[in-house]
């Protein structure tokens, strides 16, 4: 074999291998951008993939929750369902195979996302609370949908609640989709109402305007406790990482976090107006001392539900400081003990409908704004979201399965399927339409009697949680508390926060048992920061502790007593606003006296 051609077959195997170790090359130019039409971008996506020789995309969705909130994970199902139709239909030979995993502990399924994550293990949707976006988005375990978003602004994006978007954000970029939510109403007891004679009509505009405050709250519920009307005056839960509790600092015009600094707040004014309003219902017997230590299904709710202790009950209350997934659990637990059988058991949800009305969470004084407080879960897709599909490593692959992704998310947020999943969990539709069809005659019919646009598996899935749940009163009340997301407050996203918290309830409770003044407990709360190593750094204090504050009005009759049921003692108290008026009175009074006498011994001098 001559040199020339042992060098002319080098160079033919060369060029025979090249291909192969050559990186892919793809058939369409580039992979088409959204446009933010659905169907448009399905299509193009499902041209491109095709173009390319995909005819399998496979993904996983990983979801927690209650066995009722399982729409967090067939929603991501009935989307790959769908387009596949849309590609079917379309002469697209390209179909989307989804695997469910789904836990039941929201802590766990973040902890197992972390660490399959590292192991490249993970599932391509997470679905789960907001708390979770600045840690997994900073530590770069979150596709940034900014873009994606921005494109769909107008055509879906902007039907959702505008605090549930800005939640989904981190350092002002979107890393999430609202899957679900709730909110925290004021609950009031109509019957105890009626035995005040107080009518209820036109209350929950009158907190939306403002005019209802919580010095009216304190004042109707001294009311009903005077009468004989409710064992107590007011009853709200023990508190925890994201207690309701935390809505007075919200009433009074506080803030928990400054996004300029990236640290949580401690306002100093608000926070001493939530603990005096605390202290204010405790010292007047309205309010267990007591109440941070109850128990949640023995006390709590049941003194909620529950009739008087004279009429044979486990006690009740004229207002309740809860979540909208109180109305149905109280249908579904053993809270209520029933005077007549002396047994316990669930309301009906007629029962329920009968007992309650509910407003926003009143403002915390004049001049102030009502508000309520959400945890929402989110769609989030993982950085390496579509990871488990053919040359993953190119770009062009990448942005296609990503895009995919997306446009997956997007149809699981359709309104049919966030009304469904909100009717099933009893959570708060996220978007405008989706509550809009809670409301809709034609939509409940279709959901009653199981004939939803829904794939075989999906519907195979829900339709014994629908029998179960699809009540004409539990959807009329979902429908109803839906604005309370227009006035919506978030605890803050920071990793720190739950410790903050902590140190809240800490103080709450030493006020509650008369253990501290409010002037004392925002001591302790400063005193508690600043030996944390995590909260010194973390946690800025703003504003100042008011002087002369109070609740109620200048001059007020409160009650005194205790829990026990001893005779209470009526005293009459003058805030330091009413002191003050009275000494500049007085002090008027002198100079006019002395102006007089002045006046009548110069007048006999002229004399």
């Amino acid at each position: 074999m001559t040199t020339r051609t042992l060098a002319a077959l080098l160079l033919l195997a060369a060029f025979i291998a090249a291909p192969l170790a050559a990186p892919l090359t793809v058939k369409a130019q580039t992979v088409p951008d959204l446009t933010g039409n659905w169907e448009q971008d399905v299509i193009a996506i499902g041209q491109w993939l095709q173009s390319n020789g995909i005819s399998t995309v496979h993904y996983t969705v990983q979801a927690a929750g209650d066995p009722n909130s399982v729409m967090r994970m067939y929603g991501i199902v009935e989307a790959a369902y769908r387009i596949n139709q849309v590609w079917q239909q379309n002469g697209i030979n390209v179909q989307i195979q989804v695997d469910t995993n789904w836990e039941s502990s929201f802590q766990k399924q973040y902890d197992n996302f972390v660490t399959q994550y590292e192991l490249g293990q993970n599932g391509d949707f997470f679905v789960n609370s907001y708390i979770y976006i600045a840690t997994l988005a900073a530590d770069g375990r979150l596709l940034d949908i900014t873009q994606w978003v921005q494109a769909y602004w107008n055509n879906v994006f902007s039907d959702f609640y505008t605090p549930l978007m800005e939640a989904a954000k981190y350092q002002g970029k979107y890393y999430g989709i609202p899957q679900d939510t709730e909110a925290r109403p004021l609950y009031i007891r109509k019957d105890v109402a009626q035995c005040m004679g107080w009518d209820l009509t036109g209350l929950d505009e009158k907190v939306k305007n403002g005019q209802f405050t919580w010095a009216d709250v304190f004042q109707k519920a001294k009311e009903a406790v005077e009468k004989g009307c409710a064992d107590y005056g007011l009853i709200h839960r023990k508190g925890s990482a994201h207690p309701d509790l935390i809505q007075f600092i919200f009433a009074f015009g506080g803030s928990l976090y400054d996004p300029n600094t990236g640290k949580l707040v401690v306002d100093r004014e608000a926070v001493y107006k939530w603990l005096a309003t605390e202290a204010a219902f405790a010292d007047a017997g309205l309010l267990p001392r007591n109440i941070m230590d109850w128990d949640w299904a023995t006390q709590i709710h049941p003194t909620i539900v529950g009739e008087k202790k004279s009429a044979g009950g486990t006690g009740n209350t004229l207002f309740d400081i809860g979540g909208t997934w109180y109305w149905t659990e109280w249908q579904t637990k053993d809270y209520y003990l029933d005077p007549q059988t002396g047994q316990k058991r669930p309301l009906t949800p007629e029962e329920v409908k009968n007992k309650f009305y509910y407003t926003l969470f009143p403002a915390g004084e004049q001049g102030k704004q009502p508000v309520t407080l959400s945890q929402p879960f989110m769609w989030m897709i993982a950085a390496n979201a579509g990871k488990d599909n053919p040359n993953f490593d190119n770009p062009d692959f990448k942005k296609a399965y990503q895009e995919l992704a997306f446009l997956m998310v997007v149809e699981a947020s359709d309104p049919i399927i966030n009304a469904v999943h909100s009717v099933i969990s009893a959570h708060v539709p996220v978007r405008k339409a989706a509550s809009a069809l809670l409301k809709n005659e034609t939509f409940i019919n279709q959901l009653r009697n199981l004939q939803l646009p829904f794939s075989k598996e999906v519907m195979d899935a829900i339709a014994p949680i629908i029998q179960k749940t699809a009540d004409p009163i539990n959807i009329e009340f979902l429908a109803n508390v839906s604005y309370m997301l227009e006035y919506t407050h978030l605890a803050p996203s920071h990793p720190y926060y739950s410790k903050l918290a902590d140190v809240f309830k800490q103080a709450v409770d030493r006020v509650l048992k008369g253990q501290m003044t409010p002037e004392q407990a925002i001591q302790f709360i400063e005193s508690s920061v600043n030996a944390d190593p995590d909260l010194s750094g973390n946690v800025e204090f703003t504003g100042s502790v008011p002087t002369g504050w109070s609740l109620l009005p200048t001059t007020q009759t409160t009650t005194t007593g205790t829990e026990t049921g001893t005779s209470p003692t009526t005293t009459t108290t003058t805030t330091a606003e009413g002191g003050n008026t009275a000494l500049i009175i007085g002090v008027i009074v002198i100079i006019i006296i002395i102006i007089a006498a002045y006046m009548a011994v110069r007048g006999k001098g002229q004399a």
